[in-house]
């Protein structure tokens, strides 16, 4: 099993079970000629976010890493018209292309996004909390208090996401320097130790290469 299977088998799941998506479509195609990473999630994971917060009826979403706007769409589109997704973004380029694709793909109402560095924007938040779901998708050194953040603006019931915290295997590594790794795996040490949250990770493959997500419940 390579790379190239896991993205045959994304190509293959996104053809004939998702189907067609020309709003995303669309968002991809936008960020690619602006010139952004190609670190958006995919579409099967992107309909897992869908997903996950129509599950839990989700109205206030947090998301803290907008890139191009692509997973915010996912997000967005399981919300009531009444709901509300706030989004960070550091970069107002990044902040500008996703303005674009999620007013083009008819969510730019329920979606806000807040340009600046995330630690600084998340303790303006408070009157914005709590939010139903959190899904955390920026710079991995900083898991630990993104992690923090979250559960400052969260309730009992609320779901947090945690995406790319396998790092390609590296996780494991208990002497890396990556500071990517580093901050997961002091963001694990938290979660373990912290009373209020249930939580597991799991590791996945796709046409992203090798990785995984955490998944927290917030009980008290």
């Amino acid at each position: 099993m390579d790379h190239q299977t896991w993205a045959t088998v994304d190509d293959y799941l996104t053809d004939n079970l998702l189907g067609p998506d020309e709003a995303l479509g669309d968002a991809a195609r936008a960020a690619e000629a602006a010139g952004l990473p190609d670190i958006a999630v995919s579409a099967p994971q992107g309909r897992f976010l869908t997903l996950l917060a129509s599950m839990v009826r989700a109205r206030s979403i947090l998301e803290v890493g907008t890139l191009g706007g692509y997973s915010a769409i996912c997000l967005a589109r399981a919300l009531p018209p009444d709901g509300t997704l706030v989004t960070l973004e550091a970069d107002p380029r990044f902040a500008d292309v996703a303005r674009g694709n999620v007013d083009r793909a008819g969510v730019g109402d329920r979606v806000d996004i807040r340009v600046g560095a995330a630690l600084d924007t998340l303790p303006t938040l408070r009157d914005d909390a709590p939010f139903d779901l959190v899904f955390l998708d920026a710079d991995k050194a900083s898991n630990a208090a993104y992690f923090r953040w979250a559960l400052e603006l969260s309730l009992p019931g609320t779901v947090i996401v945690v995406d790319n915290v396998v790092r390609h295997g590296a996780i494991a590594d208990a002497g890396s320097d990556d500071p990517g790794v580093r901050g997961t795996r002091e963001m694990f040490e938290l979660i373990a130790a912290e009373p209020r949250v249930d939580a597991t990770a799991l590791q996945t493959v796709a046409d992203k290469g090798y990785d995984g997500f955490a998944l927290a419940l917030v009980t008290g």
